[in-house]
């Protein structure tokens, strides 16, 4: 098959499974094309049958916001005339599906027209599809789409009482994680740069967003910090980033907190950690947690959105209301003093990645679905 694959190139869930999809079913075979406005951070490797397209968003003096969408439009066009499309795979109902939408009706009169495939990820339906302008727009994008995913059951559930959507129109395709690339054991050099020998080591990935709740984790750390010798190692970057600093500061935790930054190759670190911790207001599925638990790393997150689905609270992580960091710190502090217990759940974890979310169980449902689509 011809697929294009339409994503945000940034470090998030959305990007990091669009883009190790695209690689995937280049190995098997298909040609592949990644449309985006720069080259996805997790698209690191060559081959001949994986191709990227840049999006080529003009400054143009009469346009206050330039028009991503019908950049990404034109160029799914583009792509479409010179090496043919069976399937546009976007991520994202706004704007990817409706520029895929718009893109496949300007084709119309002319090569065969492409199936679309809309993967919801989360923000297009909880934060963008709420909103009152958007809303009407997203439901459109949904409806002509060939077929819609979502992430999770939680989501799919959400989007169905947010939206007009048939129910039947909707299904769920879990993410995925590369367990040859995230496993325990790698990198054991890593530690000693994260942390001192007698420290615990917590880590936490995110973009960094208010609804990540960086200054819950900072907090409940706090609470940590008064039991064991602990460290709190932060990766990512993002609008809260700043505010996260000035609590540091403001706590007295500057020599027990680690700021990162952005750290594309993650798999190196989650294996030294000795727990993941994810505070999140919601979390449509949870990738983070789930690459963490690859490598054998329990998780302690809250209770929301689709982290019930990834997380077995009591068996290979610990899940915790949203917002009670005294609750957090407990939950971290049952894990972080118990060696055995964090073992136990360890392994749990790297199962559970495995046995329900690993590459080879996950990539033989896009292939059926994209069939499916080509035969309707």
């Amino acid at each position: 098959m011809n697929i294009g694959i339409l994503c945000y190139p940034t470090h998030g869930g959305s990007g990091v499974v669009a883009t190790e999809l695209g690689a995937a079913l280049a190995e098997r075979g298909h040609n592949i094309h990644i449309i985006s406005y720069a080259v996805p951070f997790r698209f690191q490797t060559y081959r001949s049958n994986l191709s990227y397209h840049e999006v080529e968003v003009s400054a143009y003096p009469l346009f206050k916001y330039p028009p991503y969408d019908l950049a990404m439009a034109g160029t799914i066009m583009e792509v479409a005339e010179s090496s043919g499309l069976d399937i546009l795979h976007a991520h994202y109902a706004i704007p990817h599906a409706i520029s895929g939408i718009l893109a496949r009706e300007m084709l119309r009169n002319g090569r065969p027209e492409a199936k679309l495939v809309t993967t919801l990820h989360g923000t297009d339906i909880t934060i963008i599809g709420q909103q009152r302008v958007y809303k009407r727009v997203t439901t459109f994008g949904i409806e002509n789409s060939d077929r819609v995913t979502c992430v999770s059951n939680e989501l799919r559930t959400r989007t169905l009482g947010l939206l007009e959507c048939e129910p039947e129109h909707i299904e769920v395709i879990p993410n995925f994680v590369d367990i040859k690339r995230f496993q325990p054991g790698c990198c054991p050099e890593k530690r000693r740069e994260l942390g001192r020998p007698e420290e615990k080591i917590i880590l936490h990935v995110s973009n960094f967003r208010e609804v990540k709740r960086p200054r819950d984790m900072i907090n409940a750390f706090s609470h940590v910090l008064k039991k064991m010798p602990a460290r709190l190692a932060l990766v990512g970057d993002g609008p809260e980033l700043m505010a996260c600093k000035e609590l540091v500061e403001k706590l007295g935790l500057r020599k027990s907190v680690s700021f990162i930054g952005t750290y594309d190759a993650i798999w190196e670190l989650l294996p030294q950690a000795d727990l993941f911790y994810l505070p999140s207001e919601y979390e449509s599925f949870g990738l983070a947690a789930l690459e963490a638990m690859a490598c054998g790393t329990p998780v302690v997150a809250t209770h929301t959105g689709g982290l019930p689905e990834v997380v077995t609270s009591g068996v290979n992580g610990l899940l915790v209301p949203v917002g009670d960091v005294q609750v957090h710190a407990d939950a971290m502090l049952e894990l972080l003093g118990d060696d055995a217990k964090r073992a136990r759940f360890g392994v749990a974890a790297r199962d559970a990645a495995v046995e329900r979310f690993s590459l080879d169980k996950i990539l033989p449902q896009w292939e059926q679905l994209y069939e499916r689509t080509l035969k309707d």
